[in-house]
Formats: C-alpha cells, sequence, structure tokens
C-alpha cells in the first residue's frame, strides 16, 4: 500500500474513533425522553432519574445553557442515577399528563412515579446534592418497604 495512503487511512480512523467517542460521550449523560420512551424509562427497576421538561422558546430554558449536560458529566459513574429531558413542545400529552405547566420543570422520578420536584438553585452543585439525596432516599424507603 502507498504510504501517503496509509497515513491518510490512519488519519482518518483516528478521527472516526475521536469523534465517534465524543457522540458517545455527549449523548450518554443525558438521555432525551419521548413521549414513547418515558414511562419505560422512568421505571427500570431502582434506578433514580432526574428529569428536565422544557420547550425550546422558552427564555428561562435557553438561560441554563449547558447546566443540564454539566449535571449529567457530574453525576456520570454515580449508580442508578439517570439523567433525562423531556422537550414539551414535542410531548405535550405527556407533560400534560405529569402537571407540567411552567418551564423548565425538573422532577425526580423512581419506579415509575414522581418522587421529588426540584425548586432550588440552578447550578451544577445544588442539583446534583438534590439528585444525590433524593436517591439516598428513594433506596431508604425501597428497603423499607422491602422489610
Amino acid at each position: 500500500m502507498d504510504p501517503v495512503l496509509r497515513r491518510y487511512r490512519a488519519l482518518f480512523l483516528l478521527l472516526f474513533f475521536f469523534f465517534l467517542n465524543a457522540f458517545l460521550r455527549t449523548n450518554a449523560e443525558v438521555l432525551t425522553l419521548t413521549a414513547e420512551s418515558f414511562t419505560d424509562k422512568v421505571k427500570e427497576k431502582d434506578t433514580v432519574w432526574f428529569v428536565q421538561f422544557c420547550v425550546p422558546w422558552c427564555k428561562h430554558c435557553k438561560n441554563l445553557g449547558t447546566l443540564w449536560e454539566d449535571l449529567g458529566r457530574a453525576v456520570e459513574g454515580e449508580d442508578e442515577i439517570e439523567i433525562g429531558q423531556v422537550d414539551c413542545s414535542l410531548s405535550k400529552p405527556l407533560c400534560s399528563k405529569l402537571d407540567i405547566h411552567s418551564y423548565p420543570t425538573f422532577k425526580i422520578f423512581y419506579d415509575g412515579e414522581e418522587f421529588a420536584k426540584y425548586k432550588g438553585p440552578r447550578d451544577v452543585e445544588s442539583l446534583k446534592a438534590f439528585v444525590l439525596n433524593e436517591a439516598e432516599k428513594a433506596a431508604r424507603t425501597k428497603l423499607e418497604a422491602d422489610t
């Protein structure tokens, strides 16, 4: 094989794996939930879901910037905690059913049920502390129910 062609092939493979890794890392931290996937996901056994409900035209949602993705990265590796988001402009019946009337709304779900609603400061540290605390409460509740 021609050395120049071999070099281009190696460069192509390197760039391909770099972008594939970046794509997988970005999407692994925050899962977009839809009306079709929401119920099955939040019913996952022993998993706490912290879900942001937003619409694209909301200035408060836009002002969050990368907050939700930053939170996803901050809790990555925490056992049984998932970060999700729902676009209520695409999932109106779901958002109505869940009593979402203002944006953004942040809710914790555990075993398919709403467990808590977040109303605190909008920074990664506060959100992370909240979800870790609620996950601990959910685990205790589950343990007490099993005994």
